[in-house]
């Protein structure tokens, strides 16, 4: 890669605890402040820049090479969301027959500033050893740093999450009728679902649990989202009433609110985890799933008082899905595909309506 050196200004990338990354910049022309994470991802990085859920951070690439096949605006997952990117290298001239233009315009297109030329098997080392911590991409190092230590994500849900019920209909024979409860989701999994002949209605997340109920739906998925899931107490508070009522399914912050409504409660963890290829093991079997993943809470195990443990994350135990048989509820951590949610999701409508006979 070799961009000329006319064209290469300098940048840099200063964390919280002083250490300073000198590179190059990239995207947008502008400094931003957000809480630092590295990803695992290999490909994805579209997905990746187009997930709310990343919402207010600044990620960092361990992958050596990012954007060699370009941008491709069908492949979005939702509206960008993050503060930054950090990359070792970008690929100026991406090769890929459905590229519509390479990753520098992108940034620039949605104001997310970017630096590249930074050591980021050092940077990721930092993050991995001493925690998360606020960081801030500008083209001059601040004399004070104090702006990095007010920093927080709040209200990641209200600026991300759909605001608008919406209905999707499948244009195959309706095997059911699903509700889903956005929390800031991106759209793959309602649409994957209406692909495979169900009904899907997507409310915003804060829907009363009345109204969720009077939409007739024999089944609720709480979606996937951003920030800190302590934030939204009120939605659990509806989360609660619901179980029990009608059989639900939560995925990743919808997991986190799940149980928040059954009395848990969350930890921050030292740096999340992000990216593929994270173990899950699956209690009372030799099974392990190999799982993508964005968040930095997880439920406190200690904390569960109803519920139990149905996975845990392979590397450092933390608690990865949750079986609430009283309640007719499931939920995980990680990202669930529409096959496995199908799968849960009819497995506990079963035992809800035999429960009713």
């Amino acid at each position: 890669m070799d961009k000329g050196k006319d064209n290469m200004k300098k940048r840099y990338l200063v964390l919280q605890d002083k250490t300073v990354f000198e590179g190059y910049a990239f995207g947008a022309d502008c400094e931003k402040i957000g809480e630092l994470i590295f990803s695992t991802n290999v490909v994805g990085y579209i997905e990746l820049l187009t997930d709310p859920c990343y919402y207010g951070q600044i990620v960092a690439q361990t992958f050596p090479m990012i954007g060699n096949y370009g941008i491709i605006e069908e492949d979005f997952i939702g509206k960008p969301a993050l503060n930054g990117y950090v990359v070792r290298e970008w690929c100026d001239a991406p090769s890929n027959f459905r590229c519509e233009y390479d990753i520098d315009k992108f940034l620039k297109d949605n104001g997310i500033p970017g630096i590249y030329g930074v050591d980021t098997r050092e940077l990721t080392n930092i993050i991995r050893d001493g925690g998360t911590q606020t960081a801030i991409i500008c083209d001059e190092v601040p004399a004070d740093l104090s702006v990095l230590e007010g920093y927080k994500i709040v209200d990641a849900v209200k600026n991300t999450a759909s605001k608008e019920k919406t209905e999707h209909i499948s244009a195959l024979e309706v095997k059911n009728h699903l509700a889903i409860v956005n929390f800031g989701s991106t759209k793959k999994l309602e649409t994957e679902l209406a692909g495979k002949g169900y009904k899907v209605t997507v409310v915003p997340y804060d829907t009363k649990a009345e109204e969720i109920l009077a939409l007739g739906a024999k089944a609720v998925i709480l979606s996937e989202g951003a920030g800190n899931p302590v934030e939204m107490k009120d939605a659990a508070v509806e989360i609660e009433k619901l179980m029990g009522k009608i059989p639900m399914f939560g995925i990743g912050l919808g997991h986190q609110i799940m149980a928040i409504a059954k009395g848990a409660e969350i930890e921050k963890l030292s740096y999340g985890h992000h990216g593929a290829n994270q173990p899950v093991k699956v209690v009372g079997t030799a099974r392990t799933l190999i799982t993508s993943q964005n968040h930095n809470y997880a439920v406190k195990e200690s904390s569960i008082k109803e519920g139990t443990v149905s996975h845990f994350n392979g590397n450092d135990k933390t608690v990865e899905g949750i079986e609430y048989k009283n309640s007719f509820a499931l939920s995980v951590q990680f990202e669930a595909s529409a096959d496995y949610v199908i799968e849960k999701i009819e497995k506990v409508m079963e035992e809800f309506n035999n429960a009713a006979e």
